[in-house]
């Protein structure tokens, strides 16, 4: 999607300048270019527990999601996604939430727990009806006249009528409040699902977690082929580097390794690739030699190797890959 909308959530006092800062560090460090920013501070719910209105203070960001350069659309991986949260919570001074599904999983649990008091709520009130129903309160239902001799009686039919006005309110309510519990109880079911399904799914996350660092082959075989990957992405880019400028890459050792370096740099920024990637796959010198050998460099009294063709990473912070 070119245009994208995200929904930030903020303080009570956050200003639109601190959503402005967060749109500029978005647009410097992941290329987002938010365009449009609303604020809305109106909408929430009332607390039935704490018998309160609680505001849901939130920001709508619209953006651009294409690179200016390719025309095409904005390719983030979850590192990205987490950069955003990152960014965010420095820009509107709010505290970083936790990775994992946690907070859906503890969000479900409190309307389970909101919806099972409505329940509590609606039985309550059934029950109360019921009570009604055989208390002396019905007794005021009962006409009674005197008649010529001065004794009172039971109207019947005024009686019966009474009772029959009674009777048809509460069955509406008490049939309008069954629907309403049958209802509760299909929202508690699914919710009581949706939790299982959620604490299953962070079993497996953590199970993965566990498995992919206490397993040195898992963990090696991931990094392998994240290297292997980046391997490509850089060939592809060189063999189309060379078909355009044939000459490229012919000269000296030293014009060599600055046009690789450059054209690393520029292949990080526009694939979104840690340029540490690069370092570590010149550390390997089965990855030179096929490099070499690819673009013809054919100089046999030249012997390339890691300390020879050392990428540098400028005004950047190198991280290490781990």
């Amino acid at each position: 999607m070119p245009i994208r909308e995200a929904v930030v959530v903020i303080k009570e006092d956050t200003k639109m300048l601190d959503l402005h800062n967060l749109s500029k560090r978005l647009e410097e460090e992941l290329q987002i270019r938010v365009f449009q920013i609303a604020i809305h501070r109106d909408e929430g719910h009332f607390d039935k527990v704490e018998k309160r209105w609680k505001p849901n203070f939130h920001a709508h960001l619209v953006a651009d999601w294409q690179d200016l350069k390719t025309g095409k659309t904005l390719k983030h991986q979850s590192f990205h996604y987490s950069k955003m949260q990152d960014i965010a919570a420095e820009c509107l001074g709010m505290d970083r939430g936790v990775a994992g599904s946690k907070g859906r999983l503890e969000a479900v649990e409190f309307k389970i727990k909101e919806k099972e008091a409505e329940l509590l709520e609606i039985t309550s009130k059934i029950n109360e009806m019921r009570s009604e129903i055989g208390s002396r309160k019905f007794e005021d239902l009962i006409v009674k006249e005197s008649d010529f001799l001065g004794f009172k009686r039971v109207q019947t039919d005024k009686t019966i009528e009474n009772y029959e006005k009674v009777f048809k309110s509460y069955n509406l309510k008490i049939s309008s409040d069954k629907e309403a519990l049958q209802s509760q109880s299909k929202i508690i079911s699914e919710l009581q699902k949706k939790n299982i399904d959620l604490k299953k799914e962070i079993a497996v996350l953590k199970n993965k977690l566990s498995t992919v660092l206490s397993t040195a082959n898992i963990y090696s075989s991931e990094r392998l082929k994240y290297l292997d990957s980046v391997k490509a992405t850089l060939i592809k880019t060189l063999k189309f580097e060379k078909t355009k400028l044939s000459h490229l890459f012919n000269g000296s050792k030293e014009k060599v390794i600055s046009e690789i370096n450059a054209l690393c740099k520029k292949v990080s920024q526009e694939n979104n690739i840690p340029f540490s990637a690069f370092e570590e796959v010149f550390k390997d010198s089965e990855n030179i030699s096929q490099i070499i050998t690819l673009l013809n460099f054919g100089n046999s009294e030249i012997n390339y190797n890691s300390e020879q063709i050392p990428l540098h990473q400028k005004k950047k912070k190198q991280r290490r890959l781990k």
